[in-house]
């Protein structure tokens, strides 16, 4: 008998990945591409989703060379993709998203922040979709983004007719299939997948978007996430090097399949799941937690209902800039220059060698409040700012290290305030399960135990996304009777690291300053 095998695809910020599973979970073949970024101004951010496309189609083929895997043996795909908004006119062409007005850029991407006063006042209408949204909108979500077009790029939005999130739009690419993932539409555009009519179209009518379902080719109900949408078409399958009897799946948010792959193995286990959070730390960092139960409060998004597993409700939290941040650091000091990974790791190697010799007293007057893209979780506010205080005039190699470690702890505290949030409202969390880019980091993963007072695991996957994605597909292709049983075969499992308790006492008084950083800001932001 053939032995069947699925793809996943993950495509984030800056490229695009693939791997080849096979059933067991095991990651047997891997390939990157970049994919290209326009930032025609401050706080826009654009794709070419034809770029996308070729990237994907470039690193399926790769993935599948390198697994040594036959094409008619890979039986089924899905695509998990960042929360960015592509736009198609009515022919499916593209059309033009960006005030340079060049059609390649058809993609809003997921951190552009354009649309800060439509999301205030899509938040100011009070509308009972907020309720399942943390409260309060933010510029990363659909709504907003969709405003902005329609008020300051009337001819695009005249002449759109369809409208994506960035892993529908990669789903329609590969089946023609209309259909939307119940997790996009759920956590990104407002849709009520616990209500029997999940649209309320009278929440668009109120933000000026009574023409929506003119010009997106919505359909009335979403897909559970992995729903067989149908095959590849003969040229998607052609361009992805891939057979026509390969079947797609109902993709998910990047973050959303990070969340599968490290807590795939609670699938179905409604008792302790709701102790264990998924951290997708990259660029920006998602955390994630679910219950058989809504958990609805302010400052984390959500509750959605079955935007990952079926018949759970997750609740969404996260930071807008961590290894962003980090980056951001380096370019930002005198002393730095370009963030690539031998910089980080020139940076973690000094840090150690000067925590053996000052201890906690390193750069202990040093304090950072890492909102430098604004808050997301749990404030929910993307006007908040970063803060940093106890500069020196020192302008040294040492000097940067210092600054780097404070901003570390910065974005750990970050974690710990999140995760607050969730345990002060239902949840009872004391297990992190982190994965992204900065398992690659040693002081984050350090901080991360030590500062939230959490066990920290982290997967045996080389990556979890990857592995996440990989049970959507293996669910679509009928290799298992529903993905809770998907997630249960394919899960890798993880290694362990317990919190210090001789660390807790210096953490929480860096955090006492870290909630008073936040009052005080609040203070100065107020005066007039």
């Amino acid at each position: 008998m053939t032995k069947q095998f699925v793809c996943a695809v993950d495509v984030g910020t800056g490229s695009a990945r693939a791997g080849i599973l096979d059933t067991t979970g095991t990651l047997l073949g891997r390939a990157e591409r970049p994919i290209a970024m326009n930032q025609p101004k401050p706080d826009h951010a654009e794709h070419d989703s034809r770029d996308i496309w070729s990237a994907v189609c470039t690193a399926v083929r790769a993935a599948r060379e390198k697994a040594g895997v036959a094409a008619e043996d890979v039986v089924g795909i899905s695509f998990d993709a960042t929360c960015s908004l592509v736009v198609r006119d009515r022919q499916g062409g593209q059309i033009s998203v960006s005030v340079s007005g060049d059609r390649r850029w058809d993609t809003v991407v997921w951190l552009d922040h354009r649309a800060i006063a439509e999301a205030d006042e899509c938040t100011a209408s009070g509308h009972a979709v907020l309720d399942y949204v943390g409260g309060v909108m933010s510029p990363e979500m659909a709504t907003p983004k969709l405003m902005w077009l329609k008020r300051n790029l009337p001819e695009t939005w005249n002449d759109a007719g369809y409208l994506f999130d960035l892993t529908d739009f990669l789903t329609w690419q590969a089946t023609g299939s209309l259909a939307r993932s119940q997790c996009t539409l759920t956590a990104k555009w407002t849709y009520l997948a616990h209500e029997e009519t999940g649209w309320r179209r009278d929440f668009f009518e109120l933000v000026g978007l009574d023409d929506l379902f003119e010009h997106g080719n919505l359909p009335e109900r979403a897909s559970p996430v992995g729903t067989d949408i149908g095959p590849l078409t003969a040229q998607a399958a052609a361009e992805l090097g891939l057979s026509e009897k390969c079947r797609v799946g109902a993709g998910v948010i990047d973050a959303y399949a990070g969340a599968l792959g490290v807590l795939g193995g609670f699938a179905g286990n409604e008792q302790d799941i709701g102790r264990h959070l998924a951290l997708i730390a990259g660029t920006s960092s998602c955390v994630m937690a679910m219950s058989p139960d809504p958990q609805p409060f302010a400052g984390v998004w959500g509750p959605y209902y079955g935007a990952a597993l079926p018949k759970l409700w997750l609740s969404e939290g996260g930071q807008s800039a961590t290894g962003a941040l980090l980056d951001h650091i380096i370019r930002w000091h005198g002393a730095g220059g370009e963030p690539d990974a031998a910089m980080h790791a020139r940076i973690a190697k000094r840090v150690a060698e000067l925590r053996t010799t000052e201890g906690e007293s390193l750069a202990a007057r040093l304090h950072v409040l890492p909102d430098f893209h604004g808050n997301r979780s749990p404030l929910a506010d993307p006007h908040a700012v970063g803060v940093v205080s106890g500069l020196t005039l020192d302008s040294s190699f040492d000097s940067l290290c210092k600054l780097y470690w404070r901003t570390a702890v910065g974005i750990a505290l970050g974690v710990r305030h999140v995760l607050e949030a969730l345990n002060e409202n239902g949840y009872l969390i004391d297990t992190l399960h982190v994965t992204g880019g900065h398992t690659k980091n040693p002081l984050l993963m350090e901080l991360y135990a030590d500062a939230t007072g959490c066990t920290v695991i982290e997967p045996l996957a080389d990556e979890a996304v990857l592995l996440g994605t990989g049970m959507v597909a293996a669910t679509a292709a009928g290799l298992f009777p529903d993905l809770n049983a998907a997630c249960l075969a394919m899960q890798q499992g993880g290694r362990t690291r317990a919190s210090n308790p001789k660390s807790a006492g210096r953490f929480d008084r860096d955090y006492r300053v870290f909630l008073e950083m936040h009052r005080q800001r609040q203070m100065l932001d107020a005066i007039r």
